[in-house]
This record gives structure tokens, sequence and C-alpha cells, in this order.
């Protein structure tokens, strides 16, 4: 049996190099970002909480002041929606959506404004205290940068999408060295697609940065950890944990847009609410310190029980309230390092009850079924996990708890905590996607090869008379020369060829008057959803097959409706229920002795 050469499991593309080298480039620009915003976060956060201009890493939770800490992120807030107002409106949020949406609605175009603006402002907000995390900040960021790049270069939007989440995932990659989860996050919400021409370049921008940031950091996991081996037991655990941190993720993400709403209902402008959630965040802070700034320490502590309990649900509890507060007033600020903290909390919290394993296991567990189910993003929640801490152990209780919480927010919540920002603005987002039908199937498979054509050699208007009058049985015919095609006729363009004012001869012959254009075509070997988008480029109805470009001998036509089979055939495979075998319960009748 022949196989089509042109035929291949993934598309060809040359402009691959190119874009990979590009990736590359942003792959360096997204560390440099990444170490920037940490820079930031550490000034602003000795400059508001200890008085010094220094870039040492101190916490928050050290400082000596006593009840003025209320006023700090409050005053934090009003910066950053003093920036927010007259700058650009786009840094409020957390990150992502606003990449998502970029990506999916606006081209993948980004202003330089919010690759300035938006770690300034996040650095602000983290250094007076934000209960957030970098990652998100350096996610838009990243994404900016990556988008500007594109901008200065000839590419098309599907590249330049390609360089916005090159840089987003470089970013993420250079804050906790988790390259592989941050391929993962890019494939998962940011990419909408799966293919070589988006995923390589992708990772080799996590790559770049994974290299460059060991160099700068030190290599090594975040928060390094090693549990026992689970047991079997451990199997019910860890599905009660997956439904406790499902339970959460979807409570966080309806009180996070309940609190939006509250915020919107204010009779002030957005540019102060930031400022009253830090008032909030600043109390929150007074009773619990630890809960303010990125919080790693934290995470550190929870994930090696170095904290007790009763401390522990304070956090939970003090923490969820602060942040859902802070991030509905629309200030500026990262998900993933408070989805952390709360996740591990909740571990703790539960650890003493759940039977059948270490209990250290639990908060990494809980950590990241939590992340996991609010994010919509299991794959990345299972490996980021293991890339902070080193712990393979692990894997299999992450595995199954972090799935079963996915499934519960998959059943209770219609939308996850990215893409309700989203459908807010009046944009639905599907996140389910498969390999499109017309993807799997090529022309040679559903074109009509019985075609019925015209002799270029006859003249215009006795072809106009003979298949375009009363007996006409198709709107287009292909018109050959031997078995090689010259071009397509139907009624309009025969019409204007007769056209008096158009100077043409009675005796012009259809070879002769359509020798001017070029047609249109189609390969056996190209996809349908290729010829699909030639056919809505085109404004074309159908079109001629031909065996090559070189010999342009006709075997075929591809039209609308034989394109729309592919998509019925995938449909009776969803919809259609089969029985093949029928099992039966009853025991067979013993056969009475002739």
């Amino acid at each position: 049996m022949s196989i089509d050469p042109n035929k291949r499991d993934f598309s060809a593309n040359a402009r691959l190099p190119g874009i990979c080298a590009l990736a590359a480039v942003i792959g360096m620009l997204g560390t440099i970002a990444a170490i920037v915003l940490l820079k930031l976060i550490y000034l602003f956060t000795n400059v508001f909480f200890f008085g010094t201009f220094s870039f040492a890493n101190h916490s928050p939770a050290d400082n000596r002041l006593g009840a003025w800490v209320v006023l700090i992120p409050a005053l934090g807030g009003l910066i950053v929606g003093l920036i927010a107002r007259f700058g650009s409106d786009k840094i409020r949020g957390h990150g992502i959506p606003e990449a998502i949406e970029a990506i999916l609605f606006g081209k993948s175009r980004m202003s330089p404004k919010v690759a300035v603006l938006k770690p300034l402002s996040s650095g602000i907000v983290i250094g007076s205290g934000g209960p957030f995390g970098a990652e998100g900040p350096i996610i838009m960021t990243g994404g900016a940068l990556g988008s500007l790049l594109a901008q200065c270069v000839k590419v098309t939007a599907a590249e330049r999408k390609t360089l916005l989440v090159a840089g987003a995932a470089a970013g993420m990659t250079a804050v906790f060295g988790t390259p592989v989860a941050a391929v993962l996050l890019a494939v998962e919400l940011l990419l909408f697609e799966w293919r070589p021409r988006s995923f390589l370049p992708v990772a080799l921008a996590c790559a770049v940065a994974g290299f460059l940031r060991a160099a700068w950091f030190g290599i090594g996991p975040l928060f390094p950890l090693e549990t026992a081996p689970p047991s079997a037991i451990s199997l019910i655990s860890c599905l009660i944990l997956g439904v406790a941190s499902g339970a959460l993720a979807s409570g966080l993400s309806v009180a996070l847009y309940a609190t939006e709403d509250l915020f919107a209902k204010l009779p002030l402008h957005w540019m102060w609410w930031p400022a009253i959630g830090g008032l909030a965040v600043g109390v929150g802070g007074f009773i619990e310190p630890r809960v303010l700034g990125v919080g790693y320490d934290v995470i550190g502590d929870l994930l090696h029980h170095q904290l007790a309990v009763h401390v522990a649900v304070a956090i939970l509890v003090v923490k969820a309230i602060i942040w859902v507060i802070a991030l509905g007033s629309g200030t500026s600020g990262g998900v993933l390092a408070p989805l952390l903290m709360l996740g591990a909390g909740l571990g703790i919290v539960l650890g003493p009850v759940l039977p059948g394993h270490d209990a250290a296991l639990w908060p990494l567990v809980a950590m990241a079924a939590t992340l996991g189910a609010t994010l919509g993003a299991p794959l990345t929640a299972i490996v980021f996990a293991f890339g902070l801490t080193h712990d393979s152990n692990a894997l299999l209780p992450l595995l199954t708890a972090t799935l079963v919480a996915h499934g519960f927010t998959t059943v209770v919540m219609k939308r996850s905590i990215m893409t309700e920002k989203i459908a807010r603005r009046g944009y639905h987002i599907y996140r389910e996607y498969g390999v499109d039908p017309l993807e799997r199937h090529h022309v040679d498979e559903v074109m009509t090869r019985d075609v019925k054509t015209i002799d270029a050699a006859l003249g215009v208007r006795e072809a106009l008379a003979s298949f375009f009058g009363a007996g006409q049985s198709h709107r287009a015919y292909p018109v050959v020369r031997g078995d090689r095609l010259v071009g397509v006729a139907d009624r309009q363009t025969l019409v204007a060829l007769t056209d008096a004012e158009n100077g043409v001869g009675r005796d012009m012959t259809l070879g002769d008057a359509l020798a001017a254009s070029a047609p249109v075509v189609a390969l056996p070997g190209e996809t349908c959803r290729l010829i699909a988008a030639r056919l809505a480029v085109q404004g074309l109805e159908r079109v001629p097959v031909v065996q090559d470009r070189e010999s342009m001998r006709l075997i075929g036509i591809v039209s609308r409706s034989d394109l729309v089979n592919p998509s019925r055939l995938h449909f009776e495979e969803e919809q259609k229920r089969e029985r093949f075998r029928r099992v039966s319960w009853r025991p067979a009748k013993r056969r009475s002795p002739v």
C-alpha cells in the first residue's frame, strides 16, 4: 500500500526555527523581568515596613509598626489605584485572565505601558503587604514583553500568541523554578491548542528561563520535601482531601466575584477601591502578620509542619478573607502563591484526622488539589507541586486528590476563577478542545471523484447556453483542456465575459477567457480544515482537486457539503450509543439427555 508523502502527523512549518529563536530571546527577557519584579517587591517591603532603601529579602511579618500596620496596605492600594487610573487600567487584576483575553480577543497585542506598569504596581501592592504572589504579575509582564517583541517583527497573530505565552511561561519558570509546570500551564490555560508550532517555542523559552534562574538563584526545589511512600488506605484520605479542596476552590471563586460585585456597587470611582481593600488587608495583617506579602516562608513552614494547627487555622481564615477582599477590589497581584498557602493550611487542618499516611503529605496534596481545582489546570498543579518539592513519593496522592478536586469543581462550577472574569466582560471561553474532525480527514477522503467538466475549447456563449440554461445541474464546473484544469466557470463569470461592454467576441473560448487568472485548487493530501478555511477566505462554494500544482491534472472536486461529512461522523461517535455484545447473568439451561 502506497503512503501519500504529503500526509503528516503534524503540519509542516518552515517558520518554526525562527519563532523558536525569538522565543529563546523572550525566555531571557522573561527571566530578567522576574528578577526585577522580585527585587521591586523586596525594595518596597523594606521601604513600607522597615523604612530602609534595601533590596534584601525581609518578611513583612517581622515589622514593628504595631497598629500602624493597618495603614500600609491601604497606602499601597491608593498608589496603585492612581497608577491604574492615570496610567493603564490593564494592570488591574491577577494577570492570567488578562493574558487569556489578549490572546483570544486581542490578537495577542499588549501595550508597552503594561510591561512597565504591571511589575511596578505589583511590586508596590505586594511590597506594602498585599496577600499575593509574584507569578500572576510576571505572567502578565512576560506576556507583554513577548507580545511587544512580536509586534516588532512580521509575524501572524498565531505566532504572536505563541511568543506572548512564551514570555508568560518563562516568567513563571523564573519565579518558581518549575519549567515543566510552566509549559503545562501554557497548554492548559493559555495556548488553547496542542501544536508543535506553539508548544516547542514555549518549551524552549521555559528551558532558557530555567537555566538562567539556576545561574541566578541556584538549583534545587523551592520547598524541598520528602514523605514516606503512600499506603493503600491513603486512597480514602486522598478522596476526602480532593473533595475538600474542590469545595475550598469553589468557595473562593464564588466569594471573590461576590466581593467584586459589592465593590461595583460602591458610590466611588474604582480608583479608590484598592485602598479600601488595602485597609482590610492591614486589619488582617494586624491580627495575623504572617498573611502579609507573598508568604513563601509561611508556605514552607506549613509544608514542613512547623506551625501548630490553631496557627494554621488562623492563617487559613485570615488569608482567605483578605485575599478575596483585596483581589475583589481590583488591585494588582497573583493567585498562585495565596492558593498554595490556603491549600497547605487546609492540609494542616485536616491532616490529623486523615488515615493511612505520614501527616507531612497532606499539606502538599491539598495545596496542589486546591490550585488545580481553582485554575482548572490539574496537570499543571500536579507537576507544579512536584517541581516545588521534588517529592516523588507524593506523585500518586497528588494525582488522585487533584483530579478529584478538579472533577468536583467541573461539576459544581460553570467557570473557573480565571474565566469568570472574562465572561463578565462579555466573552465566553470553552476550554475543552480536541482534534478537529476536519483535521483528521483529508481531501481525497471526502471529494467527489466523478466530476462533470467543460471543455476549454468551448465558446463562452455556447458554454453559458449549454451548461447554465434550464437544465443546469451544478452551480459551477471545472474547465479542462484534456485532463489539465484551466479554471472554474460559473454563471456570474460567464455573464460578465459575454457582456458587450467588456469587448468580448463571440468566438472567445473558455480556455482563453479563464487563462488570465490561476484557479483556486485543493490537493488530495490537504486537510479538510485547510480547505474549509480556503473556501471561507475566497468566498467559494467548491474547489477543484488536482493531483499536483505542476500537472494540474483534475482528479475531483470538494464542496462545502462534502466538508460536513467528517463532522457528522464525529457527532455519531459522540452521541450514538451502541451495544455489540449482550452479557447474560442467567446460568445456561442444562440440556436434558436424549
